[in-house]
């Protein structure tokens, strides 16, 4: 055995092996997989093998769909059957409420360019004549639907790999795993050691054995999963004998997912009460094995499946498989360069396997040649967590989230395991005012406010619901009088030394502020996407502050230290250490001079100033800043001082209307701005010019990306990030497809109410072309093509008199 490499990939399930394939295939020859046992031992071997392109996210939908079209490739690369039936499938639904749901997986496709059509019931039931179509309203068809091989793919990307050059060795178990000073990796087996530049825990079962090796805690969970697999059934035998294969289905309230098995039908369901394996650790001698099977424990989902396809009924049970396989917190992959280590590649928690192997090896690859994925990854990267995400916790998220894999979240709906995991010195106090809460990296923080604690609830739903009234009278503060929100949640981000600045300038797309002033900045990749919108604070010539998205902390994070200087420059991830309240509203200037000795009056304080001082009796960093539009002021605290500033506030503003308002007022108010927002409307999917961040460019110094930047500016952008006015009684909530003219031209990032202009309001991306004032469009909202029109200024006080007065 090789005693180096330039990569190691620990894993050879299905995921580990689309790694080799993808390094291997995009030049990176020196590449070699390691897999304890055989290729496809641990979940790989007894995957149900049915795939599919519909996910919660329109990129890793993207993914599925490469995932499913790069089959016959391997297959021909390697001379491996993967055993791929492209039957097509469809999704059912059996009430409005998912009817609504398949309506917006529908839009979601038109604009992805995927080939998902709704077909009749009936049709649906030609295609499949086993299912009772009485039972369903609704069928969205996908004809990339079907199933394959588990282990012929495995070995198909193994193969494949080889032809290009990567490497394989089975019956080769790590370890222990050592990084050298120079930021290599000894990668430890029994028969031997190998040096290499990186290390990729694709682990699957084992990834938390693997990840302790390298002193991380990886918060996913096995889970038992059951699937049976019935006898020959005689309708399907005699289509066998013309060669026509039944399609494959996912019935949503059912909660099942079904395909043909030979002459028989496969029938899988994800448990209402979840069963974790092996909380402490998998075994590693645990392999090609399976678990005692536990019919009682879906029994429910059984009798609803025999009723919506009887032939199942009928039918006798030929196997029933019960294997582990692993979950992460949210259901998605957690993949990408791991915060804190150098080198070190997570591909875990990969459920679906099969769906997304292919692009989670794509991607890795990229990321690890190119320095950055082609497409934006968020949804998968593993920065979204953070400390939070203990491995009790990951548990606990994990089990909820296979209880849930069927079952519908609503835009609305916050999840009730694994809460008050971060909680700030206000989070008592504001559940007692009546707080809605929701949470953000771990934390929780305030939606909107009701009457009391016992007022604190609303349905999920689509539609617009019962906070609505609350966040509209939250609005009406801030825009009449004062308004006041926590704001802990933002990510912060500590830079100084006598290299800061330098530093920063290379690091930052926009201009940097002298001491004592605040800037917007955008980050870019190299490639010139955007990596973060950061608001720059100067507080003194070699220390900066940076804020931005909370989510997003860990990510920003790992590029900050990724670049670090030898020497001159400290950075930190301050976001826990400073906690603080905003003030916003024409009434905020009194208010904030009656908790400080400073003289805050307009010329003092002038907009974008940020100073040291003491706000309400505590240590505190005073920002001039609005993300609502009005006069507005940001006061950052330690966390043992945050109960105090806001008590003093509170006390002090009885008499001018203060009133705390949350996150969604705040997202109405920015709408009225057309300010976008990070996760939604800025991310590596765009560019500077794109989302408009272009205009905070600092063109004459060098940076990041600025030489895509630059190229861009020449030849102009794809798209533009505008604000669209919809004629609707039903907001968006996001990914809803843009059209003109009937045809599909961009789609939508993020929206709602603005409640100060009584309108419903979008942001999305269109063609250049269709982004200038007035432009009249069309918005797809749950399969109603809504009329909306493109609004080039702000809805709210277009020139910002407001904020800057």
């Amino acid at each position: 055995m090789e005693s180096h490499a330039r990569v190691v990939i620990i894993g050879g399930g299905v995921v580990g092996c689309s790694i080799l394939f993808h390094l291997a295939k995009f030049g990176w020859k020196d590449v070699i997989l390691l897999e304890r046992d055989e290729l496809t031992s641990g979940s790989s071997w007894h995957a149900a093998g049915q795939i599919h392109t519909i996910s919660s996210d329109p990129n890793i939908s993207r993914l599925q769909g490469y995932t499913i079209n790069l089959y016959k490739e391997i297959e021909e690369t390697s001379g491996q059957s993967v055993g791929m039936h492209n039957t097509g499938g469809f999704y059912l639904a059996s009430n409005e409420v998912w009817y609504d749901y398949l309506k917006r997986e529908r839009s979601k496709a038109r604009y992805m360019g995927l080939d998902q059509e709704f077909i009749s019931v009936e049709e649906a039931a030609r295609r499949h004549p086993l299912i009772d179509p009485k039972h369903y309203i609704a069928a969205l068809w996908d004809p990339l639907d079907g199933d394959v091989d588990p282990s012929g793919v495995c070995y198909a990307y193994a193969k494949s790999a080889r032809v290009h050059g990567g490497k394989y060795y089975t019956h080769t178990p790590v370890i222990e795993t050592r990084q050298r000073k120079d930021g290599s990796w000894d990668v430890v087996t029994e028969k031997g050691t190998i040096n290499t530049e990186h290390v990729v825990n694709a682990a699957g079962l084992w990834a938390r054995e693997a990840g302790r090796m390298a002193g991380i805690h990886l918060p996913v969970q096995p889970m038992e999963h059951h699937y049976l697999v019935t006898e020959e059934i005689p309708e399907i035998a005699e289509r066998m004998k013309a060669g026509e294969r039944l399609p494959a289905g996912i019935d949503y309230e059912a909660n099942i997912y079904f395909r043909q098995e030979r002459n028989g039908m496969l029938l899988g369901t994800y448990e209402p009460k979840s069963t974790p394996w092996k909380v402490g650790g998998t075994p590693m001698d645990f392999g090609h094995e399976l678990l005692p099977p536990d019919l009682d424990r879906i029994a429910d989902r059984l009798e609803l499946a025999f009723d919506r396809i009887p032939a199942l009924g009928r039918a006798g049970i030929k196997n029933v498989v019960n294997g582990p396989f692993t979950f992460g917190p949210d259901g998605n992959p957690m993949i990408g360069p791991v915060p804190g280590l150098t080198n070190y590649w997570a591909a875990v928690g990969v459920m679906a396997g099969f769906c997304q192997g292919g692009g989670v090896g794509k991607c890795l690859a990229e990321w690890m040649i190119e320095g950055e994925p082609e497409i934006d990854v968020w949804a998968m990267d593993i920065a979204r967590f953070g400390d939070f995400a203990t491995p009790d916790w990951g548990t606990v998220k994990s089990s909820e989230n296979y209880e849930r894999r069927f079952v519908m979240t609503f835009p609305n709906e916050t999840l009730p395991k694994g809460r008050r995991q971060k909680t700030t010195a206000l989070y008592d106090r504001l559940v007692g005012r009546g707080a809605v809460m929701g949470t953000s990296f771990g934390l929780e923080h305030a939606l909107w406010f009701a009457n009391g604690p016992d007022d604190a609830h609303e349905a999920p739903t689509f539609d617009r619901n019962r906070s609505h009234a609350y966040v509209a009278a939250e609005v009406k503060a801030v825009r009449e009088a004062v308004g006041m929100i926590e704001i802990a949640n933002f990510g912060k981000h500590e830079i100084k030394g006598p290299g800061a600045r330098a530093f920063l300038d290379r690091m930052l797309a926009g201009k940097l502020p002298k001491p004592g002033r605040v800037a917007l900045s955008p980050v870019l990749t190299h490639n010139g996407k955007l990596y973060g919108d950061l608001t720059v604070t100067c507080l003194a010539e070699d220390h900066f502050l940076l804020l931005g998205s909370g989510a997003a902390q860990e990510m920003h994070r790992r590029w900050f230290t990724r670049h670090l200087p030898g020497e001159g420059v400290a950075y930190a991830n301050i976001t826990d250490s400073l906690h603080g309240v905003a003030i916003a509203g024409p009434n905020a200037r009194k208010l904030l001079e009656r908790v400080t000795r400073d003289d805050v009056s307009a010329n003092a304080l002038k907009f974008r100033d940020v100073c040291k001082t003491f706000v309400g009796g505590v240590p505190a960093i005073l920002m001039r800043l609005s993300f609502s539009g009005e006069l507005g002021y940001e006061i950052y605290v330690a966390p043992q001082y945050q109960l105090k500033l806001w008590e003093e506030l509170e006390a002090a503003g009885t008499d001018l209307g203060l009133k705390p308002y949350g996150a969604r007022a705040l997202m109405s108010l920015r709408l009225e701005k057309g300010w976008g927002v990070w996760t939604m409307d800025f991310r590596p999917d765009y560019t500077a010019a794109e989302s408009g961040l272009d205009a905070f460019i600092d063109w004459k110094k060098d940076f990041i990306g600025k030489a895509a930047a630059e190229a861009e500016a020449k030849s102009g952008p794809k798209a533009k990030l505008v604000t669209m006015v919809i004629e609707t009684d039903r907001d968006v909530v996001g990914d809803e497809a843009i059209l003109q003219d009937g045809a599909c031209i961009g789609h939508v990032t993020s929206g709602g109410y603005a409640h100060h202009a009584g309108k419903s309001v979008a942001l999305g991306y269109v063609p250049p072309a269709a982004a200038d004032d007035g432009t009249a469009l069309q918005v797809e909202i749950n399969g109603t093509f809504c009329a909306a029109k493109v609004v080039a200024e702000p809805l709210y006080d277009a020139a910002g008199e407001r904020m800057r007065s």
